[in-house]
């Protein structure tokens, strides 16, 4: 199991169950709540007390944060049981309250890091079903919150489809 080569910047926290108990065949896309830079979300996931963390971020100018390896499990979405599943992606939104928006540059780069994350983990496709039965998944379906925002879940299909796209182009190449 390796980490992404995209990552532009690494702050680890303390807030993971090492190693995870299942193989990596879901991501689970979150909102930062903010146009929060990379550093600032691992200044945030770096305090214990939080007890909070991601696998990435991505801020919304396209840099990639990593503040827990894959090989472990992030605390991410209220659930266990798929953050020992999923990689789970923190975005900033560059409008915050609303909809919630997400910069292009930031989903353009959430797209490459998902397509990152299935070719090595041997995920042949992401898909979208609008609950848990897929293995693109969203944080509101296993606790009480808007996460991952009105935008972003609007993009899911889009993001699914995009990412298999180039998962068979990449594939194709090889």
């Amino acid at each position: 199991m390796s980490n992404s080569s995209l990552v532009d910047y690494v702050c680890l926290s303390p807030n993971f169950t090492g190693p995870r108990e299942n193989k990596i065949d879901r991501i689970t896309i979150h909102h930062m709540a903010g146009d929060l830079s990379v550093e600032v979300c691992g200044n945030i996931f770096i305090k214990p007390e939080r007890k909070a963390s991601s696998n990435y971020g991505v801020g919304s100018d396209g840099r990639v944060g990593m503040y827990v390896e894959e090989i472990n499990r992030s605390w991410c979405s209220s659930s266990p049981e798929n953050d020992h599943r999923a990689i789970t992606i923190e975005v900033a939104n560059d409008i915050c309250g609303g909809e919630w928006h997400v910069g292009e540059v930031a989903l353009e780069k959430t797209i490459e890091l998902c397509v990152d994350i299935c070719l090595r983990n041997d995920i042949p496709e992401l898909v979208y079903t609008g609950d848990t039965t897929g293995n693109l998944t969203m944080h509101r379906w296993f606790s009480a919150t808007l996460c991952p925002g009105p935008y972003l879940a609007s993009k899911f299909p889009y993001i699914a489809e995009e990412v298999t796209r180039r998962l068979k182009i990449a594939r194709a190449e090889k």
